[in-house]
């Protein structure tokens, strides 16, 4: 177990019980959302921990020293943090070069942001979102924490000493951090917008950063150098129940709580915060029960090695996990999480504490002379450097075997807004990963009585779409060409990441150019969960229209249900509305689907259209 460096400070084995827990329910998460919904929230836990944790270093050195020597801190934190960082990176990289090396010129920019601690305000200038990932997931998308704890360690030591020198009142310094960790949760709650993407919020250092002043607060009125353990017994009660209290609350959170929940953004991650650093003031104290409790031995070896935890877990998932697919397999899950605990252990062990103790240069002659202990002999070094050299020629060979070609990922396509109609009766096409034109399949003889013959208007007669208009994201983008062979006329309004949100603004925008028809169709949903009142809002302003089509999702995310939910529920309350369950008709069609298991390929776009157009009411005649 580790103990602080040339005895400065005290080891609280009831905080790495709390570390095993947090990074645990991040895991969870990660594997299986289902599992833990609110496991995100271990971040939370993370930032609170870190926060305490370094401040109550930095002001023990202040009150020992009279100063911070700050490039001796900064030394400790690099050497503690990006050995282990730099073995991971490159056993990424090098995984990824064997077996998919094209991905390599798109990762480029995440290894780069990674290595300069900047992860998160990349994901945010690339509009990344931390929810709704379609494609392949970065191995690195977990970096965006470790950026922001390494922001404040490079910042936060310079504001705590000018804080320490112009005001060195306990009260007044901590009140100065409540203070900017209350604005940095009011810049949280204000960008927040109900039913849109909450990643810009969810991974800034400004949105975030209350979590670590509420723990820095914590470490001004609450030092564990001047926590003693003979108090009454009324005070280790006290700190017990109020520590257990704050436990239960971050537990209930991980469980209970969702990420698409408003509460979170709305002041939810702020009392997680408080609740856990309510949790680690019980546990800072040595007289504590809890602490005891927390600080049992197999947490406390977790927590130990969270940090390689947290670096290992996320790759491990992501690139040994199936590509485009939610389904959870509790074997595959096992293995996953033996592997990181495997891989963190052997990084702490070989690398972390050695450099942690006797630096870079120590590690070296170590881990020379552990080699030279294992291989006595030269020729069981060369033995083992030449095995070495055929397994990674092996496995450079297999990842050059030309892979089977993905189906196009609707996602893939243009940006841009398109707005149709297009010209009646276009061919029906599809394109491949070449960018070849090619005629579309055919449905499947078993389901060839579910699809709807184009229409064929009667001359003189009014198209068979006109007065229809749709309003969608990538999925109906991509059924666009089947909608107009089936519904001539129609006009199609379908962007790439649309949210619900959106909605009501784009159909505004078209009732303004007259393009808004009386027939709507709206299919929304897949990029991300909604509020009800924003679905309801949307419905009221259409309440002129003759009828809406509401088309649920089938999107293999976690916020699949509680849309799919929303939108009976409305269809059942607004006359004017249709709901074409999707997900129920396509369920055991995986066929039509490309490797995302959202998107669709030409046959699944062809099935897809036909239920559409099959749920539009002709509309009524004059009377």
């Amino acid at each position: 177990m580790p103990s602080p460096i040339e005895g400065k400070g005290r080891y609280m084995p009831g905080i790495d019980g709390l570390r095993a827990l947090a990074v645990l329910a991040v895991i969870a998460y990660h594997l299986h959302p289902g599992w833990a919904p609110g496991g995100l929230l271990g971040v939370g836990i993370f930032f609170v921990l870190s926060g305490y944790l370094i401040t109550d270093l930095l002001i023990a050195e202040w009150r020992r020293e009279g100063r911070l020597n700050l490039k001796s801190f900064w030394l400790r934190r690099f050497r503690r943090l990006l050995p282990a960082m730099l073995v991971l990176l490159s056993a990424v990289a090098a995984w990824i070069w064997l077996v998919d090396r094209s991905r390599l010129a798109a990762l480029q920019g995440d290894f780069l942001a990674a290595l300069a601690y900047v992860s998160n305000w990349w994901l945010v200038y690339r509009e990344v979102s931390y929810f709704e990932s379609f494609g392949p997931p970065s191995p690195l998308g977990h970096f965006w924490s470790l950026a922001v704890e390494e922001q404040f360690y490079l910042l936060w030591p310079l504001l705590l000493a000018l804080g320490l020198r112009l005001q060195p009142r306990r009260g007044w310094l901590a009140g100065a951090m409540l203070l900017g960790a209350s604005a940095s949760a009011a810049a949280m709650a204000l960008l927040y917008e109900p039913g849109s993407d909450p990643s810009r919020i969810y991974y800034g250092t400004d949105t975030r950063a209350f979590g670590l002043l509420i723990g820095a607060a914590l470490a001004v009125v609450w030092p564990s150098g001047k926590l003693s353990s003979g108090t009454s017994v009324r005070v280790r009660r006290i700190v017990d129940l109020a520590g257990t209290a704050g436990l239960l609350v971050v537990l209930l959170m991980i469980g209970l709580s969702s990420q698409y929940d408003a509460f979170l953004y709305q002041g939810g991650f702020v009392l997680l915060s408080l609740a856990a650093a309510v949790t680690v003031a019980a546990l800072a104290h040595p007289s504590g029960h809890l602490g005891r409790i927390l600080g049992c031995r197999p947490l406390r070896w977790l927590g130990v090695r969270s940090y390689g935890i947290y670096l290992w877990h996320y790759p491990v998932i992501v690139l040994t996990g199936p590509a485009g697919s939610d389904d959870t397999s509790l074997a595959r899950a096992a293995l996953q999480l033996a592997a990181t605990i495997g891989f963190a252990a052997i990084s702490w062990t070989f690398m972390e504490e050695p450099i942690r103790r006797g630096g870079m240069k120590a590690w070296g002659t170590q881990l020379l002379g552990w080699y030279r202990k294992r291989l006595p002999k030269p020729g069981m070094r060369w033995g083992v450097l030449s095995a070495l050299l055929i397994l990674f020629f092996c496995v450079s060979c297999i990842g050059e075997n030309p892979q089977p070609p993905a189906a196009k990922n609707a996602l893939a396509k243009e940006s841009e807004e398109v707005v149709t109609p297009v010209p009646a009766h276009q061919p029906e096409q599809a394109t491949d990963e070449a960018g070849t034109v090619t005629e579309a399949p055919g449905p499947k003889a078993d389901e060839a009585a579910e699809i709807v013959p184009p229409a064929s208007p009667e001359a003189g007669s009014e198209e068979a779409g006109a007065g229809i208009t749709a309003i969608g994201d990538s999925v109906l983008l991509g059924t666009a060409a089947q909608l107009e062979k089936l519904l001539p006329g129609i006009t199609v309004d379908g962007k790439v990441g649309r949210q619900l949100s959106q909605a009501q603004e784009v159909a505004e925008r078209l009732r303004s150019k007259g393009k808004l028809g009386s027939r709507i169709i709206l299919e929304l949903g897949t990029n991300g969960a909604f509020a009800k009142k924003q679905l309801e809002s949307l419905l009221h302003s259409l309440a002129d229209a003759e009828q809406i089509v509401l088309v649920n999702t089938r999107v293999p995310r976690p916020w699949e249900g509680t849309v799919n939910d929303m939108l009976k529920e409305a269809s059942g309350r607004f006359a004017n509305t249709t709901l074409v369950d999707w997900h129920a008709a396509s369920a055991g069609k995986a066929s039509f689907f490309a490797a995302d298991g959202v998107h669709l390929n030409a046959e699944g776009s062809e099935y897809y259209a036909s239920l559409l157009a099959k749920a539009v009411r002709k509309p009524r005649l004059p009377q």
